[in-house]
């Protein structure tokens, strides 16, 4: 297979890969009434994913540069069939656990050696492009998992079986392409099972905390639409199609990568704020769409944040990338996306007690104040920095006279 036609088949497995996680989301609901778990279950089975993937990012961050980049796509194609597996003969909770660790496994192993390899076999000068490729199958595939799962639970038998045995299928293909692909990786070191130590140097820090406050508050939105969305959709809209579910999330992650797409256009030194604007009006949205049980308001909130975090992820990534020294770039990126997915684990399940506690629409209610307080608080920070900067620039400026 030739450079090209290995591009595309990497691209094709990461979507596979990332799609096969996100399959459960429109689930739930049924899960939980055929094994009687509460809604804070939910939200604990949904956190697991991140446990795997921020062990797979902390233990294998760099096994694709030890090993080579097909060895350890191959590595990710098989948890993910693994989880989906688990999912097909789970008849409990256990398994359900197991494979959310494992779908996260397989994630973890996935994002930083798909997105190498992409860049690794791009033509030469295309590799910003394919970096945006690499974001799109990510995000793409994250978005098109609720879609077909929800799509075939509503229409098709066996809702909680075909949509892992079509997975297992779709997965089939990528482990074809990743086997006749190129190899870029030439020169292979040894192996070294020693986690990766997490580092953020004291020139990079302001950046950092701006950087991954912002990315904490757009992926804990990711994570209540995937985690808890059927619930708000079932329990506060009375809406239990299932196709409607996976639609909804499917579009949250539709704007995501929307949001991605605009630093094009939008001038770097603005995105960031303007992601966090985002993540603030679409969580008023939301919120209104609550309290006013309006379907409209929730989902138009939801995608606004969506498109928040896309434009907010992708430009603090790219701020903490040209920050950071060359030989300290991996630690620090790997600081940068620990923190991202503790987001969709610790909100989520603060939600999920709180909805226990509570109601459903006041734990809906307090996490969108929490996530807009949380940008609000990097747009002080942004304008604090802004402010020093100038004053600084006013202090160096010659005086005349």
């Amino acid at each position: 297979m030739g450079r090209r036609a290995g591009f595309a088949a990497v691209a094709y497995a990461f979507g596979a890969t990332m799609m096969g996680t996100t399959l459960p989301t429109p689930l739930y609901t049924l899960y939980q009434r055929r094994f009687g778990f509460s809604e804070l279950m939910i939200t604990v089975i949904f956190a697991t994913y991140a446990a795997g993937v921020i062990a797979a990012l902390l233990l294998l961050g760099r096994l694709s540069d030890q090993i080579g980049r097909r060895p350890a796509l191959l590595l990710g194609l098989g948890t993910s069939a693994l989880s989906a597996v688990a999912f097909l003969v789970a008849a409990g909770l256990p398994l359900l656990l197991i494979g959310r660790v494992i779908s996260g496994f397989s994630a973890g192993i996935f994002t930083g050696t798909a997105t190498a390899t992409l860049v690794d076999l791009a033509a030469p000068g295309r590799q910003a492009r394919a970096t945006l490729v690499a974001a799109m199958a990510n995000m793409g595939g994250l978005g098109c998992g609720p879609l077909l799962a929800g799509v075939l639970a509503q229409t098709a038998a066996l809702p909680l079986r075909l949509p892992f045995w079509l997975d297992l299928g779709l997965l089939v293909p990528a482990v074809a392409g990743i086997l006749v692909m190129p190899e870029p990786v030439s020169h292979r070191g040894s192996i070294r099972w020693r986690p990766q130590a997490l580092s953020v140097p004291a020139s990079v820090r302001a950046t950092f905390i701006r950087a991954s406050l912002a990315a904490f508050a757009g992926f804990a939105v990711l994570g209540l639409s995937t985690a808890v969305s059927p619930a708000f959709l079932g329990k506060v809209l009375s809406i239990h199609n299932a196709a409607v579910v996976g639609l909804v999330v499917f579009g949250v992650f539709a704007a995501s990568t929307a949001g991605q797409l605009l630093l094009e256009v939008v001038p770097e030194s603005r995105a960031l704020p303007a992601g966090c604007a985002g993540l603030i009006a679409g969580m008023a949205l939301f919120a209104a769409g609550l309290a006013a049980s309006s379907l409209a308001l929730l989902v138009l909130g939801a995608m606004l944040a969506g498109a928040g975090q896309g434009l907010s992820f992708r430009s603090g990534l790219a701020s903490i990338n040209s920050a950071s020294p060359p030989e300290q770039r991996a630690s620090v990126a790997s600081s940068f996306f620990v923190v991202a997915y503790l987001a969709i684990s610790i909100p989520v399940i603060g939600e999920g007690v709180l909805a226990d506690v509570t109601t459903l629409r006041a734990a809906g209610l307090a996490f969108a104040a929490v996530v807009a307080a949380i940008a609000a608080v990097v747009l002080m920070l942004l304008a604090r920095g802004a402010g020093g900067a100038h004053a600084g620039a006013s202090a160096d400026r010659p005086k005349s006279g």
